[in-house]
């Protein structure tokens, strides 16, 4: 049986993707630090591992093929919050996986994670641990995909993509339904090929894109 991680599934991608790889008919383990957030969530291919990513969490990781890390400390968390959870969980997680022969790890990092001094004074912390969460990725082992999304937005899927980065910085953004629309895609078409993507929305199909 293939069971896909998803570590962060009561985020706001995180709980959209559950629903959708669910609906998919795929095995999912959620990881979550409070169960109470995917109360109403029910089905038979969902098991709930409540676990602080700050503590132990490899057990989560028992019997899984895919691992997603789609955790984040959030907007309105400081520096401390975004090294533990965006660099040093992440880095814990790709460890984790690569002790338990994960066949797939998908990273949702963020666009300008390539050049993190190239952001605002403020955004530099979190890019900065996203760039080392995703080197410690790239230097693991593991068969990766790392997606760095544009500007996250709410707005309902597009169901359309583009990996070129818009000239017009207003149009580098991409729906959450979307990110987790990509990342169901990648988990049911598997490719032997490492690879780094930024992901928008665009005039292209998943499958043009991916």
């Amino acid at each position: 049986m293939n069971r896909t991680l998803i570590i962060g599934a009561s985020g706001q991608i995180g709980k959209i993707l559950t629903q959708q790889m669910l609906d998919d008919g795929h095995h999912v383990v959620a990881l979550v630090r409070d169960k109470q957030k995917l109360s109403d969530i029910n089905s038979e291919n969902l098991t709930i591992f409540e676990q602080d990513l700050n503590s132990d969490f490899s057990a989560a990781f028992d019997q899984c093929s895919n691992v997603v890390f789609v955790a984040g400390s959030g907007a309105s968390t400081g520096a401390d919050k975004t090294l533990l959870i965006d660099l040093w969980a992440a880095c814990r997680a790709a460890d984790y996986a690569k002790s338990n022969h994960v066949k797939h790890f998908i990273m949702i990092s963020s666009i300008g994670a390539d050049e993190p001094l190239k952001g605002s004074e403020t955004m530099q912390p979190y890019l900065v641990a996203k760039h080392m969460a995703d080197e410690h990725l790239i230097n693991s082992g593991l068969q990766y995909t790392i997606i760095r999304p544009g500007t996250l937005t709410n707005d309902k899927s597009k169901a359309n993509f583009s990996t070129e980065r818009p000239k017009d910085k207003s149009q580098a953004v991409i729906t959450r339904e979307d990110v987790a629309l990509a990342v169901l895609y990648r988990v049911k078409n598997p490719v032997k090929e490492n690879s780094i993507v930024e992901l928008f929305n665009g005039n292209d199909s998943i499958a043009q894109t991916f």
